[in-house]
This record gives C-alpha cells, structure tokens and sequence, in this order.
C-alpha cells in the first residue's frame, strides 16, 4: 500500500536491487519490490523535476496516474523489454 517514486539511470538494475531487498533503508522497510509505472526521460533534469513533481502530489494523484496508464496495477517489470 506504500508508493514510492524514485529516479534512476538503469531500472532494471534499480528494480533487481529492491526486489534483493538493497538500495533505501525506505525500500527494505517497507518491502517495495512491485514496478507499477514508470517515465523515461532522456535528461535527468527533467527526471529529477518529475520524480518531484509526483513526491509532492497528493496519494489520491498518484493513484489516478498509476491507475490511467496500468489499470490492474500490474508488475511491469514482468513485461519489460530488456
């Protein structure tokens, strides 16, 4: 029931470490280990601007966009194209 938004150069890996229970002391605490969205940007500057953006939002936001673009909140990482 926790959300967590962060920023990384390598989702894949980021995910791997979550999912071995490394990375924030946040994760380990409270077990985040399911992808269900995630935006790619091609300049960390804008990432870092929208990870921001989506911390400073409301539950009830965050839900709506996790909700619009993955209605079954679903684990995407299953489906990930590596």
């Amino acid at each position: 029931s926790v959300l967590y938004a962060g920023v990384t150069n390598n989702l894949i890996r980021r995910v791997q470490e979550h999912r071995c229970g490394e990375g924030s002391h946040f994760t380990k605490r409270y077990n985040i280990n399911k992808l269900v969205h995630y935006e790619h940007f091609s300049d960390i500057r804008y990432a870092i601007k929208r990870e921001k953006q989506i911390k400073a939002g409301s539950r009830k936001r965050k839900i709506e966009l996790i909700s619009a673009n993955n209605p079954e909140w679903g684990d995407l990482y299953e489906t990930f194209n590596f």
